[in-house]
C-alpha cells in the first residue's frame, strides 16, 4: 500500500488534547457571556486547531468556524 504524503496525513491526523482544549475553553468563556477582547488571540487558537483564518475576517466568524471544528472534532 503506497503511503499517503505527509500534508495529506495532517489533515486526518486527530487533533491534540491541548489544542481541543483551548478552543473548548473559549467557546465555555464565550457562551458563559464573555466577550474576547484580543483578536489575535482568538486567530491563534483557530490557527493552532489547524484553520486557516485571515487577519482580515471579523472575529465572529472565527468563532464560528472554531465552534463547527470543535463539533467535528468532539463527533
Amino acid at each position: 500500500m503506497p503511503r499517503l504524503p505527509d500534508w495529506l496525513r495532517e489533515l486526518f491526523k486527530p487533533r491534540s488534547d491541548p489544542q481541543l482544549r483551548q478552543a473548548r475553553a473559549l467557546l465555555s468563556a464565550i457562551d458563559a457571556g464573555g466577550m474576547p477582547l484580543n483578536p489575535a488571540r482568538i486567530n491563534e487558537i483557530a490557527r493552532n486547531f489547524g484553520l486557516e483564518v485571515s487577519g482580515k475576517a471579523p472575529v465572529s466568524d472565527t468563532i464560528r468556524r472554531i465552534r463547527a471544528a470543535v463539533g467535528r472534532a468532539s463527533a
